[in-house]
């Protein structure tokens, strides 16, 4: 981005507000999310020259078809897809909480919940933005080429015309909460057009707008603009320009949601029209080379945390775009490891622009196309939400996690009185035929208003449990530890409710089972004791009674939990099939390469089935056959899946395999990489679906292909592929029990590797059969070289 000054003018700054007591209320004005004033860094900071860090094409994307093909800009709660035309940049903009819908209350004749846009509710867009540019018809440019800059979050589009190069970058602020356009250009060129803001709710086009869903939820999006010599005006409807050297486009909104039950999740005061014209005001008052400087400064601090080498690709593969790079690995089958290393920081890429002060990622994050999005973008509880945050802690972006924590706990109050009320309803297949409630569990589908969705789903709440652990067996933090612990005991007090005492054939031993279920997302719809419920329980239990002991909290539960955890039946290899039970019954009774991994959550993301020799060797290898027969070839989420449980297993070419499986260009709506990198999900012949969660899922399997850890043991290079064995280097990976860990490596073994604590004590680092301990004090680092061939 040109970053010379570009001071406004009180003649071309566009104040939105004709009241002069805005100005002077903006400091205490509340905040679509908490955020502190803005600092402002004097210097740029440096930047690596990685070849990982830039995506390029030669096209704009197509206003039909801007989920495959805009590139995405965000900063955690505002998001947008934007086109990149020269003649007419279009943005598609997104709040994370705007949801239609509410808490969805009432059940149906069969006990589940209603689940329509109107009742359980549906992600929406919240406004498109629209620059129009004279002249600027890409028929008329040449040199045409956008870029996303992975390493700064900037969107940058540069091409030529009638002499004259002209530029444009598109970055979205979490500092300063706004999405700033900048458009410049060289050799004398000018910018004549109009800016137009509209809602997609029917609100009519204006610089300015505020409206409120049925649901009550007010939102509201403005939107200003300033020039450098030349003339900018507004008329209410569009802000128009004419002769500028440079133009500075701003806008900003959101909604009144406020995650709390007992306000019904909204801020009655606040007045998100009203907020939106004082942040773009105040970001309008800044050069942009002061509000690029802070939105890099403060992306840095996240994506910098991390990068990653898989080896060098060649001149050849490096001339190419993006988009025929992805074509061109998935055509002639030769590695592209830098094209690999950007998938993941990719990843990354998106995590950071979606996942921050808001909302967590739903099925398709922070990006829209329109208000009818598949599943109505929901958080899906069976596999989704928790693929979406697989990368978090692995990835260096810790911080990111925190949206999934905040969001489990503002809804812990209304998923306990819907449990309550309505989980024993005699019209439910799921009830507890013990005939006793107690704690919460949710449905499979969720909104953010404190509603269930799609079916009841029991083990729901055994495993977002499990996910919240698992970030602090990352983190060590105890705040966090203490943060989720009503959640940990009331998901407990659900399954000591609702276990059933059993005895198994041809056996004395009594067990328990968990009650009638559905083994997500195929076979029998009321099957007790299935395998995806006694292993997120098994799980579950063990990880509050080690939350309660680091806690010192309520020991004589803790001892009643473990004891239940003894009791648990786990399960046992068919001999019929030789695979994993996924049924207690030796029959398949489901799709043999069904889409969901549900049998196989104690090898990941679970650990209770490892191939060290800890676990039974006939347990592994039907666990082993089983994930065999799922086969290579579906979803993008699924193959992601597959390929952690792959690089579970140490496999590490069946594990790469399934990486490159996702990289496949998506053509037609087939399962792929769609133009912009997003994940596209068939979901029938001829219509693909974008869905987010193998953009985060596909680089965690790459992450634990390099290095596998649980607290107290971390392995390096488990399961590298002959692709990236050459060479190659990970810094800042996430490791279970607290640690991050500095990896080089060459000819297939580490060379080098550097370990940190973040508040683990002490672990073991293993290669082969090597292993070497590690004790640190928090804030410390180690250095270890020399490891055997």
């Amino acid at each position: 981005m040109n970053l010379r000054p570009s001071h406004p003018s009180r003649r071309t700054l566009l104040s939105l507000t004709a009241t002069a007591g805005l100005a002077g209320a903006l400091g205490t004005l509340p905040a679509f999310t908490a955020s502190a004033t803005p600092q402002r860094p004097t210097d740029a900071p440096s930047l690596p020259a990685s070849p990982a860090g830039r995506l390029w094409w030669q096209a704009p994307a197509d206003d039909h078809s801007m989920i495959g093909q805009g590139l995405p800009v965000g900063n955690g709660r505002l998001g947008a897809l934007a086109s990149n035309d020269p003649g007419r940049e279009l943005l598609l903009i997104t709040d994370a909480t705007m949801w239609t819908g509410g808490l969805n209350d009432v059940v149906d004749q069969d006990g589940q919940f209603p689940y329509g846009r109107d009742d359980f509710g549906s992600f929406t867009l919240l406004a498109r933005l629209t620059v129009d540019l004279d002249g600027h018809d890409l028929s008329t440019v040449s040199g045409y080429r956008r870029t996303l800059d992975l390493e700064r979050a900037v969107v940058t589009t540069s091409y030529e015309r009638s002499g004259v190069t002209y530029r444009r970058e598109i970055f979205a602020s979490r500092p300063d909460d706004v999405i700033v356009l900048h458009f410049t250009q060289s050799g004398g060129g000018r910018y004549s057009g109009t800016v137009t803001l509209a809602g997609t709710h029917g609100e009519d086009a204006a610089t300015s707008f505020g409206a409120a869903f049925p649901n009550g939820l007010r939102y509201g999006a403005a939107v200003t603009a300033h020039g450098k010599g030349g003339r900018v005006t507004a008329d209410g409807k569009r802000v128009s320009f004419a002769g500028c050297k440079e133009l500075t486009v701003v806008v900003s909104g959101g909604t009144n949601y406020k995650p709390d039950a007992a306000a019904h999740y909204r801020d009655a005061s606040l007045d998100p029209e009203c907020l939106a014209r004082a942040k773009v005001r105040a970001a309008a008052a800044h050069t942009v080379g002061t509000l690029l400087r802070t939105h890099v400064t403060d992306y840095r601090a996240l994506y910098g945390r991390m990068d990653v080498s898989l080896g060098t690709s060649t001149a050849e593969q490096r001339s190419l775009d993006t988009w025929e790079r992805i074509r061109a690995r998935a055509r002639n089958g030769t590695p592209d490891p830098e094209l690999e290393a950007a998938f993941l920081q990719f990843g990354r890429y998106l995590m950071i622009s979606g996942s921050r002060g808001s909302l967590p990622l739903n099925l398709q994050g922070l990006w829209l196309d329109g208000n009818d999005p598949d599943w109505m973008s929901d958080y899906h509880t069976d596999i989704n939400i928790q693929m979406n945050y697989w990368l978090a802690d692995r990835a260096g972006l810790s911080d990111c996690f925190d949206a999934l924590t905040d969001y489990c706990l503002a809804q812990l109050p209304s998923w306990t009185d819907l449990t309550r009320a309505h989980f024993n309803d005699p019209r439910n297949r799921y009830r507890n035929s013990t005939g006793k409630i107690a704690g919460w569990t949710v449905a499979i589908s969720t909104n953010p208003h404190g509603g269930n969705g799609w079916w009841w789903h029991p083990a729901g709440n055994a495993w977002l449990c499990n996910s919240l652990f698992e970030h602090y067996e990352f983190t060590a933090s105890g705040a966090h530890l203490e943060r989720i612990y009503p959640l940990l005991k009331g998901a407990c007090e659900f399954w000591e409710a609702r276990l059933l005492t059993t005895t198994l054939p041809g056996s004395s031993k009594e067990v328990l089972i968990a009650d009638s279920d559905w083994s997500p997302e195929h076979g029998p719809l009321d099957a007790k004791g299935i395998t995806y419920a006694q292993e997120l329980v098994w799980t579950l239990f063990g990880n509050y009674c080690a939350a309660a002991a680091e806690l010192r909290k309520d020991g004589a539960y803790a001892d009643t939990v473990g004891a239940l955890r003894r009791k648990l039946h786990l399960p046992e290899v068919s001999p019929k099939t030789g695979w994993l039970e996924e049924w207690m019954s030796p029959d398949n009774l489901g799709e043999t390469t069904h889409r969901h991994l549900s049998p196989l959550v104690g090898l990941f993301p679970g650990d209770r089935i490892r191939p060290d020799g800890s676990t039974p060797p006939g347990v592994v290898e039907g666990a082993t056959a089983l994930l065999t027969a799922r086969g290579m070839e579906s979803f993008g989420w699924a193959n992601a899946w597959r390929g952690l449980c792959w690089a579970r297993l140490k496999d590490a070419e069946t594990a790469y395999r399934l990486v490159v499986n996702n990289l496949r260009p998506s053509i037609g709506g087939s399962n792929g990489t769609a133009f912009n990198l997003f994940d596209i999900y068939e979901v029938e012949k001829g219509r693909g679906i974008f869905q987010i969660d193998a953009n985060f899922g596909t680089p965690a399997a790459m992450i634990e292909m390099l290095v596998y850890s649980r607290p107290g043991h971390v392995e390096l290079l488990p399961a590298l592929p002959k692709a990236w064995a050459d060479s190659g280097s990970l810094t800042g990976a996430g490791v279970r029990g607290g640690f991050v860990v500095d990896l080089e490596w060459k000819q297939g073994r580490p060379t080098e590797v550097r370990v940190r604590s973040v508040g683990g004590r002490t672990t073991t680092i293993a290669y082969g059969d090597e292993s070497r301990t590690v004790s640190l004090k928090p804030g410390h680092s180690v250095t270890l070289k020399d490891f055997a061939r």
